[in-house]
Order: C-alpha cells, then sequence, then structure tokens
C-alpha cells in the first residue's frame, strides 16, 4: 500500500488511496496522456481524438509526501456530522486504493446509508465537486470526471482516460439526470481522527496543478433518429464526443440505471423538477441483455410504488372433467351434488341451479376420489409436484366435509410416493377405514384409521399398475385390487394384509382388469381389456380361520361378452340391476342380476369419447364421464347430452369477446371452443384452431392453425368467411388493430404478417410483413392509434413496428417509450417488467394481459399460478396477489371486455378457470349463478 503512514495528528480524514501496480514500475510502459484510456482497438475506446494537454514526461517513483494542511472544504459540502442525525460527511478523500489505480481527492456527503453501493457502481448520496483526478495508472480504469453536489448530478463507473485537466470522457459512461442536492450549510470542521480511523488514513497528496474546474453530464433525449446521447452540463466544460453505452449487468432483474441524488427524501427536493427523459432499465433474460426506456408521463423512476392492487380474484366457475386417464372420478352426494375434479380443485356442481363449489386444498393435481358410505364426506387424493424453487410436494389424502368444505383429515404426509392412485372408504363399519395404493414402483397399500389418521397396516402390493381398490361392502377385512394382469383379493387382520392372486384358468387371462364391483351374493365382477365380465365365486367348501389371515380363493365362474373393447365402468344399481361402460362401442348397458341384456343405448356423439365411468343419479337418471372430458346426462331411454365439456390436451390459444361476456379456447387439441362466460356452458366447437382474436366488431374470429394456415369465421354460425396461408410454421398469435382495419398473424418463421381488413371484417388483403425478429413470435400489441405493433419473440426481443409507415422496424426504441398501446399482452416491457421473478430464464411468465382500465395486470406463470399485479408494474419484485388451482403451467390470461372476469387457461391439465375480479368498479354484466354459500371457502389458495 506504500510507505508507513505519517503521523496521523496533521491528516485529513481519506478514505481513498493508490492502488497497488501488478507489475513493477520500470517495466510498464507509459503513454502521453492523451492516449491513455482503453486499449488502441478496444470497442469501447470510442474514434480518436486530439489530446487535450501536452504529453509530460514520465513521473519519478512515488516518494512519501510530507503533511501538508487540509485544503478548504469545497463548495457544497455540508458540514453537519452524522452525530448530529444528518447527512455523513467523509471530509477529504485522500489517496488509497482506487479503481483500478486511480487516485481521487474530493470531499463526499454521504446521505443514505455508509458504504461504497455495489449495485450500480455509484456513490449513492450528495456528492460535492470532486477534485482532480491524479496520475490514473495507463489505461487505468476508474471513476470518471466530476460531480456537481449543487446540481445532483450523478456519475457511473466505467473506463478510465485521461482524467488530467478534468476533462476525460469515459466512452462507457452512464449518466442520468439527478434530482438536486440541498443547499450547502456552513461548514464544521472534521475532529481529529480516533484511533479506529487511523487504520484507514493513508499519505495525502499535492492538489493537481491545473486550475480546478467543474463539469457534469446529464442524459439528454436523442435526436430524431439517433441514440439517448449525453451532454455536458454546465456549459464551460467542452462537451466530449461520446458514444453509445452498455451499462454493466446488475446480476439478474432490475434497472441498470438508478436515478438517485441528494436532497430531502430520495429524490431531493419535492419543488424542483424530475426529469426522466432518457433513463432506461435493464434486465437480463438467459444472459440477454434487455434494455426498456422510461416513459416521460411517469415522472421519476424511483417514485413509481410497488402496491398490491385494491382488485382481488375469487374462483367462479371450472370448465372441463379429468376423464382422460383417471377412474371411478365421478359420484352423486345426498346433496344432489355431483362431485368431480380437474387440475387441483374438487368440484360441486348443482346441477338444476347451474352452481359450483369448489374445495382447493389441494397443491397439486389431484387423481382419485372417495365417498364416504354417509355420502357426506369425501377422501381425495393428490399426485406430488415440486414448487417454485423445485422442492419436492409430498402427495397427501384430504378427508373433507362436503357440506362445509372443511378439511377433516389429512392422511399419510410422507407416506406415499409420486402420488395417491386409488382410495376406497369401508362400508360395512360406516366408514372408519380407508384405503390407499400410492404410485411408487411397489404400489404400497395401506389401510387407514379415518378418525386418527393412523396408519393400521401397510404392504407391497405389486410392482404392476393398479387401477382400482375397494372394501367388501359386507366384510371389512376383505379388499380387492385389480389392474394390469392381476386381480388380488386380500385379507386384514391386524397389521397384516394378505393377498390370494385370481386363477383364470382355463379363460384368456386379459392384460387388463379395468375395474370391478361385488353383487347382491357377495361375488366379484369384474371388466376387462377384452370387453368380457367375468364373475367371480368363492371356492366351495373354502373357510376362514378368524385371526389367520385369507384362507379362502375366488374362482371365474361365468364369463360374459359385454362390449367390443375394453370395460372401462361397472356400476350396480339401487334395484341390482348392473350397468357397464364400453370403450370402443361408446355403449351403455343395463344387464339383469344374472347379466342378462335388457337395455343399452350409445352415448350419441363421437366427439364426446368413450365411456369412463357410470354414476346413478335420482330416478333412472344416470350420469356418465367420458374419455374425451365431457359429462352427460340422460336416461337409458331418451338419451344423453352433455352438461361439462372441456378440452383433451394442453390449451394455449384465449381470446375475449369485445362487447359480451363470450371467450374462445383453443389448443393442441385442435378444438376451437366458445365459451359463454353468463351461462358457464359450451356455445358451440369447431375441429379446427391454435390461436384466435376478435374483430373489434364481435361480428367475426380469426383462427391461426398449426400448419401456418388462418382461416376468418363467422362468430354466429360458425362459417368460413376467408382464409390465407403464410408459411408452413405454426402460427402463434393473430391480433386485430384497436380499429379493425388491420390483422397481424405472428408466425413461428420468425415473421408477422400485416393485412388490411375490409367489409366488416370479411375482406383481407396482404399489406406487408415485418422482418427483423430472430426467433418465432410469441406476442404482440397495436397502438391505440392503430399504427404501430410492439411484438416479443423467443429469444427475449422487444420490437417496434411501423405497419402504417410500412411494415418498417422502428430501430430507434427510444422513441417509442412515450407511446399508448391499446392492449399490453407482450411479456417484455417497461411497464411490465416488475413481474419478472428473481433468476428467471425467461420462461416462468407465458402470458400477461392488463385490464381495460389500466389498473391491473394478470400474470400466468410456470408455477401453476396466476397472479395479479399493480399496473404499471416497473420495479423488481413487485407483489401480487397469488392464486392457484390449475395443476400444470398456467398458459394464457385474459379479461373479459367489462374487467368483470379473469379467464386463465391451463397447460396440461386441460382446465379453463373463470375468476370472478372483485374490488374493481362493478361490471354490466355482474350476474353469477355461481356465488359460494355461507361456509364455503372462496380462498382460492
Amino acid at each position: 500500500m506504500g510507505p508507513p503512514l505519517p503521523p496521523p495528528a496533521p491528516l485529513k480524514p481519506s478514505a481513498w488511496g493508490r492502488r497497488r501496480r501488478r507489475q513493477p514500475q520500470a517495466r510498464r510502459r507509459r503513454e502521453p496522456a492523451g492516449t491513455r484510456g482503453p486499449p488502441r482497438n478496444h470497442p469501447l475506446r470510442g474514434p480518436p481524438r486530439a489530446p487535450r494537454h501536452p504529453p509530460q514526461p514520465p513521473r519519478s517513483p512515488r516518494l512519501p509526501i510530507p503533511p501538508r494542511q487540509p485544503p478548504a472544504r469545497p463548495h457544497g459540502v455540508p458540514a453537519k456530522s452524522c452525530e448530529d442525525g444528518g447527512p455523513r460527511c467523509l471530509g477529504l478523500l485522500g489517496e488509497q486504493e482506487g479503481w483500478g489505480g486511480g487516485v481521487l481527492d474530493a470531499w463526499v456527503c454521504w446521505q443514505w446509508g455508509g458504504g461504497l453501493r455495489g449495485e450500480g457502481w455509484g456513490l449513492p448520496g450528495c456528492l460535492g465537486p470532486l477534485g482532480k483526478w491524479g496520475a490514473m495508472g495507463e489505461r487505468g480504469w476508474g471513476p470518471i470526471a466530476w460531480v456537481r453536489g449543487e446540481d445532483g448530478v450523478g456519475v457511473r463507473v466505467g473506463f478510465g482516460g485521461d482524467m488530467r485537466g478534468g476533462g476525460g470522457v469515459n466512452p462507457s459512461l452512464t449518466v442520468s439526470p439527478r434530482p438536486p442536492c440541498p443547499p450547502p450549510a456552513p461548514h464544521v470542521p472534521p475532529r481529529p481522527p480516533q484511533p479506529a480511523q487511523a487504520q484507514l488514513l493513508l499519505r495525502q497528496r499535492q492538489p493537481p496543478a491545473a486550475p480546478e474546474q467543474e463539469s457534469g453530464f446529464v442524459r439528454q433525449p436523442p435526436a430524431a433518429g439517433g441514440e439517448p446521447r449525453e451532454v455536458g452540463a454546465p456549459p464551460r466544460t467542452p462537451k466530449p464526443t461520446v458514444h453509445p453505452h452498455s451499462p454493466p449487468p446488475l446480476g439478474g432483474i432490475g434497472p441498470s440505471v438508478r436515478p438517485w441524488g441528494g436532497g430531502r427524501g430520495p429524490w431531493g427536493d419535492p419543488r424542483r423538477p424530475r426529469p426522466t427523459e432518457g433513463v432506461s432499465v435493464k434486465m437480463f433474460l438467459r444472459g440477454r441483455p434487455i434494455t426498456m426506456y422510461v416513459p416521460s408521463g411517469l415522472g421519476p423512476y424511483g417514485g413509481l410504488r410497488a402496491e398490491l392492487p385494491p382488485e382481488r380474484l375469487q374462483l367462479d366457475w371450472v370448465y372441463g372433467y379429468r376423464g382422460r386417464d383417471s377412474r371411478s372420478n365421478l359420484h352423486v352426494l345426498a346433496s344432489g351434488e355431483l362431485v368431480y375434479f380437474i387440475a387441483c380443485v374438487v368440484i360441486l356442481l348443482h346441477v338444476p341451479r347451474r352452481r359450483q363449489r369448489h374445495y382447493l386444498r389441494h397443491s397439486d393435481c389431484v387423481r382419485c376420489l372417495a365417498v364416504h358410505p354417509d355420502r357426506l364426506r369425501v377422501a381425495t387424493g393428490q399426485a406430488a409436484g415440486v414448487d417454485k424453487d423445485g422442492k419436492p410436494l409430498q402427495p397427501i389424502v384430504h378427508i373433507w366435509d362436503s357440506a362445509t368444505l372443511l378439511t377433516l383429515q389429512q392422511i399419510g404426509l410422507g407416506s406415499f410416493e409420486r402420488g395417491v392412485g386409488s382410495l376406497a372408504f369401508s362400508t360395512a363399519d360406516q366408514g372408519a377405514y380407508l384405503c390407499v395404493v400410492d404410485d411408487s414402483n411397489e404400489h404400497m397399500m395401506s389401510v387407514w384409521d379415518c378418525a386418527r389418521g393412523t396408519k393400521q397396516a401397510e404392504v407391497k402390493s405389486t410392482n404392476e399398475s393398479v387401477l382400482t381398490v375397494e372394501f367388501n361392502p359386507q366384510d371389512s377385512s376383505s379388499i380387492i385390487t385389480s389392474g394390469k394382469s392381476h386381480v388380488y383379493f386380500w385379507t386384514w387382520s391386524g397389521a397384516t394384509l394378505t393377498k390370494k392372486q385370481g386363477i383364470f384358468g382355463k379363460y384368456k387371462k386379459p392384460k387388463f382388469i379395468q375395474c370391478f364391483i361385488f353383487d347382491a351374493a357377495g361375488d366379484v365382477l369384474t371388466g376387462d381389456s377384452e370387453g368380457n365380465i367375468l364373475t367371480w365365486t368363492r371356492a366351495a367348501g373354502d373357510g376362514r380361520t378368524p385371526g389367520k389371515g385369507g384362507k379362502e380363493t375366488y374362482q371365474i365362474g361365468q364369463q360374459t361378452r359385454a362390449h367390443e373393447g375394453s370395460i372401462f365402468a361397472l356400476c350396480r344399481r339401487r334395484d341390482g340391476t348392473v350397468l357397464s361402460g364400453g370403450g370402443k362401442d361408446r355403449r351403455v348397458v343395463c344387464w339383469s342380476p344374472a347379466l342378462v341384456l335388457l337395455q343399452e343405448a350409445e352415448v350419441g356423439d363421437p366427439r364426446f369419447g368413450a365411456v369412463r365411468t357410470i354414476a346413478e343419479g335420482p330416478g333412472d337418471e344416470l350420469l356418465v364421464g367420458t374419455t374425451r372430458n365431457a359429462l352427460l346426462r340422460g336416461t337409458l331411454a331418451t338419451g344423453f347430452t352433455p352438461i361439462v365439456q372441456g378440452h383433451t390436451d394442453e390449451v394455449w390459444g384465449l381470446a375475449t369477446h369485445p362487447s359480451c361476456c363470450l371467450f374462445l379456447t383453443c389448443g393442441h387439441d385442435r378444438q376451437l371452443c366458445l365459451w359463454d362466460g353468463q351461462e358457464h356452458a359450451l356455445a358451440w366447437s369447431l375441429d379446427t384452431g391454435l390461436c384466435a382474436d376478435f374483430h373489434p366488431g364481435g361480428q367475426v374470429v380469426a383462427v391461426g392453425l398449426l400448419t401456418g394456415r388462418w382461416l376468418v369465421l363467422d362468430t354466429a354460425t360458425q362459417q368460413p368467411l376467408a382464409g390465407g396461408s403464410d408459411g408452413n410454421e405454426q402460427l402463434s398469435v393473430v391480433r386485430f388493430s384497436p380499429d379493425g382495419s388491420f390483422l397481424a398473424i405472428g408466425s413461428h418463421d420468425n415473421f408477422i404478417y400485416i393485412y388490411s381488413v375490409t367489409e366488416g371484417g370479411r375482406k383481407y388483403t396482404r399489406f406487408g410483413r415485418c422482418t427483423g425478429h430472430s426467433s418465432f413470435i410469441t406476442h404482440l400489441d397495436w397502438s391505440k392509434d392503430g399504427r404501430f405493433v410492439m411484438s416479443n419473440s423467443g429469444d427475449y426481443e422487444i420490437l417496434y413496428w411501423d405497419v402504417a409507415g410500412g411494415c418498417k422496424l422502428l430501430r430507434n426504441r427510444f422513441e417509442s417509450r412515450d407511446r399508448e398501446w391499446a392492449s399490453y399482452t407482450c411479456v417484455l416491457g417497461f411497464h411490465v417488467f416488475g413481474v419478472w421473478p428473481d433468476g428467471s430464464d425467461g420462461t416462468d411468465i407465458n402470458s400477461l394481459c392488463r385490464s381495460h382500465h389500466e389498473r391491473v395486470v394478470a400474470v400466468a406463470d410456470d408455477f401453476c399460478k396466476v397472479h395479479l399485479f399493480q399496473y404499471p408494474c416497473a420495479r423488481p419484485k413487485a407483489p401480487s396477489h397469488v392464486y392457484g388451482g390449475h395443476g400444470s403451467h398456467v398458459t394464457n390470461v385474459r379479461f373479459t371486455h367489462d374487467d368483470g372476469h379473469l379467464i386463465s387457461l391451463g397447460g396440461k391439465d386441460t382446465s379453463v378457470f373463470q375468476w370472478r375480479v372483485l374490488g374493481g368498479p362493478p361490471p354490466p354484466c355482474s350476474r353469477s349463478p355461481s356465488a359460494p354459500e355461507p361456509g364455503g371457502d372462496p380462498d382460492p389458495r
């Protein structure tokens, strides 16, 4: 660090010194002062310029300098000491290690905190005028130029050039306007240094010979067609040549240029203007910098507050049903409500009243369901998952009251692996026990006491898939499981579970035993993948020895050909007859107790799929769940009609009607569905569509397809009116301009195709193509005047286009900072960059939507959550209301035309949620028959 310290008494407090050179002095080549800075070919060096000062001879090695009297206090330095509760006056900065060998003499007044601010490389406080820089090391790195405390001008750190004479300018200088510092206070001489401070004091050095000057730099708006530039202030300092800068990354998301300054409060004197022209923020996604400019009308960036919005969400309706990969998932409660599930939500549907209630306590997808013999309590099991931080969520079983939606018992936390596959209540003892089979490799089967939540017995069942489990309704010690190539008959005694395998004998062993029931005589009827119903009876003369386990065996007594393809469902009716549901033939067949065919009916349209489960309703009414996620209601005599429909694959496309409570959904199942948000029903569906948007008039809808083709359909008749093809890649987004005169189509071929629209949306003519993205288009929005487009792409670009001017790319993005947008669905932009979490990889946010009244923004993330942020959301780590319910990544969100509801789409869970917006202005169509009853649980976690 240099020679020994001189006696501390005459020294001025200092905080800076000379940096130790990495090489001996004799081996360092010196250059003239006018050529110092980055290397000759360095990209940040900028164009060559004439030396400001004549070359100087090399200086001799540094020697100890005798103590000198402290210089007079510079102008603008407050004298209030830290003991007075005011700013800390650090006094004259002496020589100490600086940035890359720079030595600084300056007075510094520290305002809000101590020490250097690591983030941003700035001095966050009111800086007095920095004295002249001494000898900067050749090609040194150091702070730049001078700072005027009275004008509140801030300077960032970058490459150091020739600082002697006060005229050196940094090519990478990043400067932003600052609010003013407080007026200078009377000077109070600093106290003598304390012993602890003496360790920080280094040698003083003589002030530079050049006359003291003042200079500062503020960032100004660009000239037409140029980038933002920095100009000198005040004019007595010559204007330097400044080149485009690139602030250093901040390690994640956050502003890279932060307006800070001195004065009262974090923004200085409130009476002074707070300019923000030219200020930008920068975030990084996967190492890619994304620069966004602060609109001039928002005021100072630091004045933006990140607060929770007053609006909240309440789950109003869930569209869909999980029938494609689950069994025994539909039951009728004592209240007459249907209970079924999709995603993380268990739904209680009252069909005549058209009302839903929701049990929302599961943290991952619900996989199975069982109803207690009292038809009041319900048990539901969930899959294992991971939370936002990648930590595993353990599967669990909830036992809850269907009347109050209150959880009565949680069973098996930490006992199950991967998920809960099957559940069954015991019947003979009024539902005292619950049998659970998990989805681990061994498919562990366990019996639990429902009242105490304790495990009574556990055993490895089989390495093959287990599809269903049931207690014998006449004997709680008898349990049956079935699945791939097996049917097991279990006997439970104490803590022991003993199994006997069903013997097929002369009958062909099916690949799967899909379902089974008990008949009135205690025999077992199984439905298999061959379309046969097998009757299993106890072997003659077989008895049971109490306390010894299973001594009984079952044998096949009868085989009945029932269906073409698999039998997925068997149901015993109240009158003793048996119902079976087939796969390929889509039939529901009624059999006598002796399995004599009585009646049959087809479920209807093939688009509903095969029969997955059957439940008996009031009277002769039957309820059927299908493999294509539909619930049907009807009788064998009159046929079946759908009461619940849904998608069968990932849902991505979403559009809301501009003037009524209708919305469109579409996805990978190539189904385009129009939903009535008031009646909570499907209006119509077509076998086409991947993305869609309504014309502003609402009479037509544009639909993008997987093959690069697009169609325009009549909303009322579903008839095609126009169409076209743009490339052979899938179309990811279509969007009409606010006045309906243009249609923008974003494709996976990296282009945006623009069509002019006439005749009320019935005629389309190619207008142009926007070329400039280097990845596929993900989101786009129109400006309110319908002339410009903002777009995002898969490589995290934000580009702006002048459509009216010929689909030209606006290379100066600064000029678009004040443009008003008719909608805001782009996930990248200044107004919404605060929605991104720390450490985001660019895929964490799938979609967002600003409300029409521009007060909130809804966000769909990759962690199964819907967020509600305040708009604009331009501060890092902004708070939000968070809502669960989806069991997969949330792919899209949109507000309805009146902002009264929000629609969200699930990915692999295929669900569509309709949320009611609370706390905002009352919507015109506020009627909703699905309001939760007292005792319900409206909180969506």
